[in-house]
Parts: C-alpha cells; structure tokens; sequence
C-alpha cells in the first residue's frame, strides 16, 4: 500500500466498520462478489456473523457503502468543477484530481471492473454512471462540438484505462500513472483548443 491508501483508510470512520469493508472488498476482489458469503467475510475477520451484522446487513450495504466512501472524493470534485470558470486550467486540474482519486481507489474500481454483471444489478453501478456523467458535465464546454466532446469523455476514459490495462506493462507504477495523466491532459487541451478556435 502506497502512502496515498493510508491517509484515505484513516479517514475512513470506525475501525471496524473499516476494517469490515477493506477484507470485504479483498475477498469480492479475490473470488466474485457473487462467491463471497456474510460469514466468510466474518470469519475471515474472526469475528462472529452476528458482529459483523451490527455494522451491515447484507453483501451489499458492504459494498454499497465501500463504493459511497470510496468516490464521495468524485461528488466532491465534482462541486469543485462546477463552481469553477470553464478554463483549461480547470480541467487540467479535474483531470489530475480525478488520476488521484481513482489511484487511492484502485482496489474498487478493479473490483468493478472484474465484477461488471454483480455491479450492473446492484445500485453502485447506476450511481457511478451518474458520477461519470457529473464529471462529463464539469469537462465539456456546452458549445463543444462532437469530436471535442468525445475528447473530454476520452480523457476521463484513459485514466480508466490506464488503471486496468497497463498493469502488466513493465515499469515503475506512478510513472505509468504519470504517462496515463499526460495523455488525458493532452486530449482535454486538443479539446479545449479546438473549442476555442470555433467562431
């Protein structure tokens, strides 16, 4: 765990409750959210299925509440950017701000990659479309035409993809993420750019 996941889990409230969601998400990341039962998440804790129900009672408040803890930085961003002008400095700053947040949930946003179906029939996966359209709608001039739209929405999307798919390419992880974070710049300055040359 990098220095970025300590500050974040620290934060986090109640010990317990915490600790419930970080082996929670372990072992959903490990074996299926649909493989997982309240009672090896218990006993992987040791502690006793009843215990464990004090806190949450069912998979999902688990993962419900993991996933509203993990990406309240998102809505947070999000009212950031809504109250911004619409320079490129801003979204400059969204974008490094967004590579961040997902870096300091990773274990999540793989966990969803991984478990696409599970989060599809749960509610976590219609609140993150609607962050994603949140964060959309921060980036996008409204006078953007289609292709500088796609760019903002591909920017979003490379630092995604960065996360997912460059895991297995050689080198040094934060400058992977660095690299990742210089092409979604790029796009959202091409973006921008093209914007404003418009009439």
């Amino acid at each position: 765990m990098g220095g970025t996941m300590d500050g974040t889990k620290q934060r986090r409230r109640g010990d317990t409750r915490q600790r419930i969601q970080d082996v929670a998400l372990d072992l959903f990341a490990e074996q299926g959210y649909e493989k997982t039962s309240l009672r090896e998440i218990a006993e992987s804790l040791d502690v006793t299925k009843a215990a464990l129900y004090y806190h949450f009672k069912t998979k999902e408040e688990i993962l419900v509440s993991i996933f509203d803890d993990l990406t309240q930085p998102i809505l947070d961003l999000i009212e950031w950017g809504r109250q911004q002008p619409h320079t490129l400095e801003t979204k400059q700053e969204i974008v490094r701000r967004y590579s961040g947040i997902l870096a300091n949930a990773t274990p999540l946003f793989r966990f969803m990659q991984e478990n696409q179906a599970a989060v599809r029939e749960l509610r976590v996966g219609e609140t993150f479309k609607e962050r994603m359209q949140g964060l959309r709608d921060i980036m996008i001039d409204p006078e953007a035409d289609l292709v500088d739209q796609v760019r903002y929405t591909s920017a979003i999307f490379t630092l995604h993809a960065g996360m997912f798919f460059l895991q297995d390419l050689a080198g040094d992880p934060e400058d992977k993420r660095r690299a990742v974070l210089e092409v979604a710049s790029d796009l959202v300055t091409q973006a921008h750019e093209g914007t404003r040359r418009k009439p």
